[in-house]
């Protein structure tokens, strides 16, 4: 049962952490340069989309890497700047208003799977990549589109999760992993025939955006695949088999500067990754495995890891097992809680100090 005080919670734990972060931002910066101080990264990328599309900035030399970035944050982006005249406080803001949305969902997610709804929250606030879900990036607009729409599907109202799920499709790639888990989620559960047929055509409509991002490139550079080739082109994430990916990024773990670091990062996510797949598997949860493990699939064939820790962020099915565990022996989260708390701000400061954190 969904109680009227998840959302609270969620709620308190979210504008809470932000909080928290804004403090620790402000410290040693100047109000005026605290936006500044968060468009590092992708967060950049996504602003150069907004603001000139995907031939980038005019007089400079083009990215081949920027068709990987989906326009719905872009376009937010682009919405919101017309009243917020910054665009990395823009960026904020979206981000801000979006992971409102999710945690709310989340919270009421887990609680419909019988787990805590806050200490689901706490679990992903407290995750050492939960920066990204602050920053300008799409993580928090993504989610806020992908859980309403997995609550929305395990309530059976496949219209409304169909046409979240397509929300989530025009932010980010995964959104076709997630087209494909309600498509399994849809069909392993028990519902009467007649119901499901007249219900089946809804499937369709998340990979709809995805069609239409192809299409626009292909009448844009006359590729199909523009989105995956520019990941290829901008941050060399070939097809690799995955002995060959994990060599690759085993040996770049072992040396001594800033990326070392971050490759041995990658390394720990694909331990979490794998983990939780065997955890989903031996759950039998089949839909939730198929979102999840197509994801790792994707990332664990590039030629080496790259955001792993960060995608873990989007694997709400883990954040609710964590939240079942815990809510049954309260002790995992105070444990949860002083490993990872401490390693979230360690990533948080090296984010906001302009290294690669994830």
């Amino acid at each position: 049962m969904i109680t009227r005080s998840a959302g609270r919670d969620a709620l308190l734990l979210w504008f809470g952490s932000r909080a928290g972060l804004l403090v620790m931002t402000l410290l040693g910066t100047a109000l005026g340069a605290y936006a500044d101080k968060w468009r590092k990264w992708d967060a950049g990328l996504f602003i150069t989309i907004a603001q000139y599309g995907y031939d980038g900035e005019p007089g400079k030399p083009v990215d081949d890497g920027l068709p990987a970035f989906f326009p719905g944050f872009p376009m937010l982006l682009r919405v919101v700047h017309l009243v917020v005249p910054d665009w990395a406080a823009a960026g904020l803001l979206i981000s801000l208003a979006a992971g409102a949305v999710a945690m709310v969902a989340l919270a009421r997610l887990a609680e419909l799977e019988g787990a805590s709804g806050w200490m689901a929250v706490l679990a992903l606030l407290l995750y050492p990549m939960a920066v990204f879900l602050a920053a300008g990036y799409s993580e928090s607009l993504f989610l806020a589109f992908a859980i309403p729409a997995w609550l929305a599907a395990r309530q059976g109202q496949w219209s409304l999760a169909a046409s979240l799920a397509a929300g989530a499709s025009c932010v980010r790639i995964t959104g076709l992993f997630l087209a494909v888990a309600l498509v399994v989620e849809f069909f392993t559960r028990r519902e009467p025939i007649r119901q499901r047929i007249r219900q089946a055509g809804w499937l369709v409509v998340p990979f709809v955006p995805l069609a239409t991002y192809s299409y626009y490139h292909y009448r844009r550079s006359g590729d199909w695949l523009a989105w995956k080739h520019a990941q290829e082109a901008g941050w060399g994430r070939d097809f690799a088999w995955p002995w060959e990916a994990w060599k690759t990024t085993w040996r770049s773990a072992m040396g001594s500067d800033d990326f070392a670091v971050a490759f041995r990062m990658e390394i720990i996510g694909a331990a979490v990754a794998l983990a939780a797949l065997v955890w989903l598997l031996a759950l039998r949860r089949w839909s939730e495995l198929v979102y999840t493990g197509l994801q790792a699939a994707a990332l664990m064939t590039s030629a080496y890891y790259l955001s792993i820790p960060r995608s873990l962020l989007l694997w709400f099915p883990l954040w609710i097992l964590v939240a079942k565990v815990a809510t049954r022996r309260p002790w995992v989260m105070v444990v949860y809680a002083l490993i990872f708390g401490p390693l979230m701000l360690l990533n948080a400061e090296r984010f906001l100090s302009g290294a690669w954190a994830g």
